[in-house]
């Protein structure tokens, strides 16, 4: 018998605009010059609401100019600046799809991401132009790469706001066009393009839109980054299409983060679990005015239920509040409330409006496990992606004929329709809130001479950080023997962004396997905690 659970606020309409109108169709009219963004690094660069709407028209008039047309994919391949959301809507708004890069990548790994996308366009900041030269290069066939700042022999944004262009006039199907093509790897496997429609991104900000005080005189600090889908949902289109101010951080560094803070009044902070470990133990948080805050919410991984009272206890606060999503759901589907009275430690919230939840047996999946019971987190609602670009048999493999996405994690659901995430079905390890594929770096591994098989799973570091570990089998016959941990992941950091280094390297006599071969890390895990609890006893 299929159990539907059904959200216990009223539907929101789907929201049937491009995404930049959705975010700034009312920007100028309505909030005019407020301040929308400023720039945390130095405090004196700052955007209205008037600029960022007449920015990003002149981004779209010259991209359009420069040759940009509907259905073409734009790289985005930049940390977090004030030039990034002019630029993405900007694209967006001459009809270009927006592929967002990690600004880390290797040239390699930017490569394989412009390739799958057919990327026909890059945007980057110099300090990044020799990685994404080399990518355009590794590729072929690339149109132009622009700059947000300034580099010789390329098209500056700065430029592309004195274009007098005529601004295009372009006919976007919101249900069926892609706005975002962000890449994840879903359940398990290597990174696929997911893709975004503007009618889920913007449905999905309608449904988060009554638990997110966003409004003008709120402060927002955006320290995730905007290439991430939580950190474009949370800290820039929601922000921005409510008149909030966001203040944007290229990266995280503490002191810098925790001034920021201090200095611009922040009251919301959204974030993943290790800043708020930082929050809850580092000394350095002493050192600062941190009395404007008034919430933290926590995304992207699973936090610890006692983290968080730490946390809050520390700061004065009411309790962190986590929200719940992935790449393929635009992201968001629970959220715990900030109004919530007493809810359960360790929750992700419950459903948002217009969202449907099954949670089935994970020993068969075919039969619906029932209110506090273990099994799989199934959702269905308009911010289910279109589907993986490119890959109708991974795609199939996700959301099933009823429309039901499977995200891969265990839950269970209290009787007052909570939801708390208490494992995952899925192997990808998350890295500090970054997705990292064991099979890319088993395969990566697997490329070393000296190795003759390898595993890897997600193991838990001393600071409660989830960081990919290593099981390694040497190769007979050659001088495998020498080879050692430190250069394993010598070889692997030489390969990958740094959050894709392998973290932890053991050498064993067999990966584990079935008869079809699949890798059977839960044995993996398993030894792993016998090994932990053998070092304690």
């Amino acid at each position: 018998m299929v159990h539907v659970f059904r959200s216990e606020y009223a539907d929101v309409r789907a929201l049937d605009l491009p995404i930049h109108d959705a975010v700034l169709g009312r920007a100028a009219d309505t909030y005019g010059d407020t301040i929308a963004l400023i720039d945390g690094t130095d405090s004196a660069t700052t955007l209205t609401y008037r600029q960022l709407d007449a920015f990003h028209r002149r981004i779209a008039a010259a991209l359009a100019a420069a040759g940009v047309r509907k259905g073409d994919v734009l790289a985005l391949h930049s940390p977090n600046t004030l030039a990034y959301p002019p630029v993405f809507y900007g694209a967006t708004r001459a009809g270009a799809t927006v592929t967002t890069v990690h600004p880390l990548a290797t040239a390699e790994e930017f490569a394989k991401q412009l390739r799958d996308s057919s990327a026909r366009w890059i945007v980057t900041v110099s300090p990044l132009l020799a990685t994404a030269r080399r990518a355009a290069e590794l590729v072929g066939g690339l149109e132009e790469i622009f700059v947000c700042d300034q580099a010789d022999g390329h098209t500056s944004v700065l430029d592309m706001l004195g274009s007098t262009a005529p601004e295009p006039r372009i006919a976007i199907d919101p249900g069926e066009d892609v706005a975002a093509l962000p890449y994840s790897s879903g359940t398990t496997g290597t990174p696929k393009g997911v893709m975004l429609t503007h009618r889920s991104m913007a449905t999905n900000l309608e449904q988060l839109r009554p638990f997110i005080p966003m409004a003008p005189g709120r402060r927002i600090l955006a320290v995730l980054p905007f290439f991430h889908i939580y950190g474009l949902t949370a800290l820039m289109n929601a922000p921005l299409r409510l008149g909030a101010t966001v203040v944007v951080l290229p990266r995280f560094d503490l002191d810098q983060f925790l001034g920021a803070i201090e200095r611009h009044r922040i009251d919301g902070l959204y974030v993943a679990p290790p800043i708020v470990l930082a929050l809850a133990k580092h000394p350095a948080v002493a050192r600062y005015d941190l009395s404007s805050l008034e919430y933290i919410v926590s995304a992207a991984a699973p936090l610890d239920a006692g983290l968080a009272a730490a946390c809050s206890r520390r700061l004065g606060l009411p309790p962190v509040r986590q929200a719940y999503g992935m790449t393929e759901l635009s992201p968001g589907t629970h959220v715990v409330p900030l109004a919530a009275q007493n809810p359960p430690p360790g929750a992700v919230g419950k459903l948002l409006p217009s969202t449907e939840m099954r949670i089935v047996s994970l020993d068969d999946p075919d039969r619906d496990a029932g209110t506090g019971t273990d099994g799989e987190v199934l959702i269905r609602g308009p911010q289910v992606m279109k589907g993986y670009l490119g890959r109708p048999d991974a795609t199939a493999a996700m959301i099933d004929a009823d429309g039901w996405l499977h995200t891969g994690d265990v839950g269970r659901v209290d009787a007052d329709g909570w939801l708390s995430v208490v494992d995952r079905v899925k192997e990808l390890i998350k890295y500090k809130g970054y997705q990292v594929a064991p099979a890319e770096l088993e395969a990566l591994l697997l490329g070393h001479p000296a190795i003759a098989d390898a595993a890897v799973i997600g193991v838990y570091d001393a600071d409660g950080n989830e960081v990919p570990k290593a099981f390694l089998v040497r190769q007979t016959g050659t001088d495998a023997d020498g080879l050692t941990a430190d250069d394993v992941m010598a070889y692997v950091a030489e390969r990958v962004a740094p959050y894709k280094k392998v973290r932890q390297v053991e050498f064993i006599g067999a990966v584990p396997r079935a008869t079809s071969g699949k890798i059977l890390r839960r044995e993996l895990r398993d030894r792993e905690q016998a090994d932990e609890k053998a070092a304690e006893a």
